[in-house]
């Protein structure tokens, strides 16, 4: 994950209705993250072809007040995937934000082991990648940490075409996080996400983890009525 400070203004169109972005010690934030699908099921089945592959995406964090609760939660810019009927899927069913190009990746967290991980990921002809060298000594971060929340984020919102919102809920356990030796992001963002998104990038990241990961499971999204 490597992650960005933004101006609130350019994500305010990104907004779906009946959320606020959530911000970090006053800093609305971006995330570049890279992993990888591993034994995916849909509805319990696997389907031979699509259990493991890779993701990028581009993702920011709001929130939602509900019953007296906070659900925060995280907005997809771009998904890139591997697979064609992924993003056919994604779109058609979801109105997510998928598109289909060539990906690759190399290396697997060890704990006590350091290791380079890296995975690339070719648009308009050109490869991008993002690259970590690890400690091999992830922790559960401080629940009041940046780290914390950008990775504990446990819904996920997008815009529908008739202009609500579908809610999905994310459970995983909280994820262990290195904060790596050194990591290197080789990313051409305005050709992969637009000349605004280039200037963001041009400034640099705050801060880079890697999430070691774990099982997740996603529940089937509702329409939000109060969004209708």
């Amino acid at each position: 994950m490597v992650n960005y400070r933004v101006d609130p203004d350019l994500l305010q169109p990104w907004v779906p209705r009946g959320t606020s972005l959530d911000l970090w010690a006053g800093d609305a934030l971006i995330s570049l993250v890279a992993f990888k699908f591993l034994d995916t099921r849909v509805m319990g089945f696997n389907l031979p072809g699509y259990r493991n592959f890779e993701e990028v995406n581009l993702r920011f964090y709001v929130r939602r007040e509900a019953d007296g609760d906070q659900k925060r939660g995280v907005v997809f810019i771009r998904e890139w995937v591997p697979k064609r009927m992924i993003s056919w899927v994604a779109n058609t069913v979801y109105n997510e934000h998928y598109a289909t190009i060539p990906m690759r990746h190399s290396g697997r967290y060890a704990s006590d082991r350091t290791d380079r991980i890296s995975y690339e990921f070719k648009v308009c002809g050109k490869w991008n990648s993002v690259a970590v060298q690890t400690t091999g000594a992830a922790t559960i971060p401080q629940e009041d940490s940046q780290l914390s929340f950008i990775a504990e984020h446990y819904w996920g919102y997008s815009q529908q075409r008739d202009g609500s919102t579908m809610e999905n809920q994310v459970e995983h356990p909280p994820w262990e996080v290195d904060t790596l030796i050194a990591s290197d992001l080789q990313c051409d963002a305005t050709s992969v996400y637009g000349s605004l998104w280039g200037e963001v990038f041009a400034q640099g990241p705050i801060s880079s983890f890697l999430a070691v990961g774990s099982d997740i499971s996603v529940q089937r999204g509702r329409k939000l009525q109060d969004t209708l």
